[in-house]
């Protein structure tokens, strides 16, 4: 029936109203047929009316004198009414209202194929931790986030490529590798360990699991650590500088062990989040500003041609010209090139793949960097249309009425690893996305791991559960499930059957806007009616000619749940 209403709409902008093309254009753009939020307005509803009257100056009364016949003549459609403003409800036959649902259910793209939303090549960058510890409970949000956009998206018909950006060029890595060579050397007692290095456990897990052939004297360990200097991140240059003078050999095995078993620990950890990347990208392999065909090289030049300047020694992009702030350094006085510069080469590498759109997930710290990039964008002769940023703050985790900390460089922080462990994936994910992803959001583990109406994610597993419980007695009865609703004038399922209607709009909306979150309070919705259906209604013991619309409700019911916790990469319950 949507796509029909659809039609007579669009057949009465076209061929019933005196509107020039492009105001008939704007009216296609702006009217919007939507399920009504109550089945006393009917069972759908149109702006068609307001808008036209305010683009033609005319009386809402009017248009819908005319569009109400045209509506009214077809065969599904019971009445309509002119509400409001110039709102139009649409009632429909019973017939249709349910023929819709059996159709939704056995196709769960049914109305989102008729959406004019062109299909896209689509990537998503999300988490991109630096590879220097174990991913925390704040990176958990991002991950749950990327994967929830990417799955939502893919039900929409788009390609999508979910990318891991692996910043294994940069100092934190030198960090990780002096921490690495300091623990395992000794060369350090207990507290006089620098603040500036990595200091958690997996750093001596890392050392404890390199195997190298030899040993340093202590007369080299108080040489090494001889005469540093007094700031904590000028101990930290000095110490890597002597071990990659004076340890070269040793430096390149444990720096390359270590980033390794750190990449593989976060593999890993995104794997039991059920967060899984089509590819790996690192930033060493667009190579370095000495090699000429490099592709950090390549991309610099580009700019160079047209959009940058010398100045002080450096080299200076005009992004000001491309509405940033104020222009950027690409490259150093010495030769190096800034973080823009590997930031500008790998855009210029996602861009020449072809998707059609990028999407870069960023903490909320990294807004100001928005502008930097669309400068690069631009400066390249790529539109900075083709990216979207979406922010996402990070989460805030508590215990026993306590923020738990999230340091990497402390070494004192909550593991994702050890929230999947205690509350599990799908209850983290859940919670990750229960809340606009640009929102700070305080997670309090303790209600997530209770088995109560405060916990929303039990809520709604509950739900599910339920379904399940009662599917399993209705067999047992000897029952078949039904596959289609029947002619009994049963209504008392209607409302939740309007809102089981409206599962596929919400993946729509949620899709395009880029808010999972929307999903997670859908859920809430449709679960809180079940449950009070569920409370006021005997179902089992239900009169037969009703009972089959009844369970016929809940199949569909279930199935919206089930479809919809999948978008959010949740697994649905069949008991609990």
């Amino acid at each position: 029936m949507y796509n029909q209403i659809s039609a007579s709409l669009n057949e009465f902008i076209d061929n019933k109203l005196s509107l020039d093309a492009g105001q008939k254009k704007t009216l296609r753009k702006k009217q919007k047929l939507t399920l009504s939020d109550s089945l006393k307005k009917g069972h759908w509803t149109s702006n068609l009316c307001l808008i036209a009257s305010n683009l033609a100056k005319i009386n809402p009364q009017d248009v819908a004198s005319a569009l109400i016949p045209i509506l009214e003549s077809q065969s599904e459609i019971a009445k309509v009414e002119l509400a409001g403003p110039g709102f139009i409800n649409i009632f429909l036959t019973r017939e249709a209202f349910l023929a819709q649902l059996d159709n939704a259910h056995d196709d769960p793209s049914y109305f989102l194929n008729s959406s004019d939303t062109s299909k896209e090549k689509i990537q998503i960058e999300f988490v991109s931790a630096n590879p220097t510890g174990p991913l925390h409970v704040g990176h958990g949000r991002g991950a749950a986030y990327g994967d929830a956009i990417g799955r939502i998206l893919e039900r929409l018909g788009h390609e999508v490529s979910r990318e891991y950006y692996v910043n294994d060029a940069g100092r934190q890595i030198d960090i990780l590798a002096c921490s690495i060579f300091l623990r395992k050397f000794e060369c350090f007692d207990g507290d006089q360990f620098p603040d500036s290095a990595y200091k958690g456990s997996y750093i001596l897990d890392i050392a404890d699991a390199i195997e190298i052939n030899i040993g340093i004297t202590q007369a080299e360990k108080e040489s090494l650590i001889k005469d540093l200097p007094d700031e904590n991140e000028e101990i930290i240059d000095a110490l890597i500088k002597r071990i990659k003078i004076n340890y070269s050999d040793t430096w390149s095995t444990i720096r390359d062990f270590g980033l390794d078993f750190v990449i593989r620990s976060i593999r890993e950890d995104l794997t039991k989040f059920k967060v899984v990347f089509d590819n790996w990208f690192f930033e060493s392999s667009l190579g370095e500003l000495s090699d000429k065909k490099s592709e950090i090289s390549k991309a610099l030049a580009k700019v160079q041609k047209d959009h940058a300047y010398e100045k002080n020694g450096a080299i200076w992009l005009e992004s000001s010209k491309f509405g940033d702030d104020k222009d950027r350094v690409i490259i150093r006085e010495d030769g190096r090139g800034t973080y823009l510069s590997a930031d500008l080469a790998y855009h210029r590498n996602k861009l020449d793949r072809g998707f059609d759109t990028i999407i870069n997930v960023w903490g909320a710290d990294h807004h100001g960097y928005i502008k930097r990039i669309e400068a690069t964008i631009e400066a390249m002769g790529y539109s900075k249309k083709q990216m979207q940023v979406q922010l996402v703050q990070f989460a805030n985790l508590f215990e026993d009425g306590s923020k738990v900390k999230m340091s990497t460089r402390s070494g004192n922080f909550y593991t994702l690893k050890k929230l999947i462990d205690d509350i599990g994936p799908d209850a983290s994910r859940f919670y990750y996305l229960s809340k606009q992803a640009d929102q700070h959001l305080d997670f309090d583990i303790g209600i997530a791991r209770s088995n109560s109406k405060d916990n929303l994610y039990y809520y709604i597993q509950y739900a599910h559960a339920r379904i399940s419980s009662v599917e399993k007695k209705f067999l047992e009865l000897g029952k078949t499930l039904p596959e289609k609703f029947n002619d009994a004038k049963f209504e008392n399922c209607d409302e939740l059957l309007q809102i089981a209607l409206n599962a596929q709009f919400i993946v729509k909306s949620s899709g395009e806007s880029l808010q999972p979150h929307l999903i997670v309070y859908y859920l809430k919705d449709i679960a809180q009616n079940f449950h009070q259906f569920y409370n006021n209604v005997n179902i089992l013991n239900a009169d037969e000619e009703h009972k089959n619309n009844i369970m016929r409700t809940l199949i569909i019911v279930k199935s919206v749940i089930a479809s919809s916790l999948d978008l959010l990469g949740i697994e649905p319950l069949e008991s609990m």
